[in-house]
């Protein structure tokens, strides 16, 4: 297997989902949370990984991972399968990839096999790739 920046060698890539976003970096990010909180989805959180890397003087490509979720989707999963916890709430890896935007998250299906959810519980987890394609398609 051949590995580059945007295939983490221990992930093998059809369990990740990447999409290539028209928007910057900050951009993008904005974008997802303004559709995050349209549709009603809890944003909690958004790390700067490369913004705390500057701070300490460290080089980084832009990078930043917004975590979310619904307790409504997200409840019923861990009560199946409590390890999933690990991978709830979502996260999307927004980064920048030799000049390129990325949105880059684990896929449904890969959690669902993870955690051999049934089809309901997995079609919980389905709507990151609604939101991250409303991402790329909006802007």
């Amino acid at each position: 297997m051949t590995t580059d920046a945007r295939t983490p060698p221990t992930a093998p890539a059809d369990r990740l989902t990447t999409k290539t976003s028209p928007l910057p970096v900050d951009e993008t990010v904005a974008r997802l949370t303004e559709i995050l909180a349209a549709r009603g989805l809890k944003l909690f959180a958004v790390i700067d990984h490369s913004g705390e890397a500057h701070a300490a003087g460290l080089e980084l490509r832009d990078t930043k991972v917004v975590i979310f979720g619904s307790p409504e989707a997200g409840t019923p999963v861990m009560q199946s399968a409590p390890l999933a916890a690990l991978d709830l709430p979502l996260k999307v890896l927004v980064w920048s990839d030799a000049g390129e935007t990325r949105l880059t998250y684990t896929s449904p299906a890969a959690l669902a096999a993870r955690y051999e959810l049934s089809d309901d519980l997995t079609a919980r987890l389905a709507g990151i790739d609604v939101v991250t394609d409303a991402v790329i398609l909006s802007a």
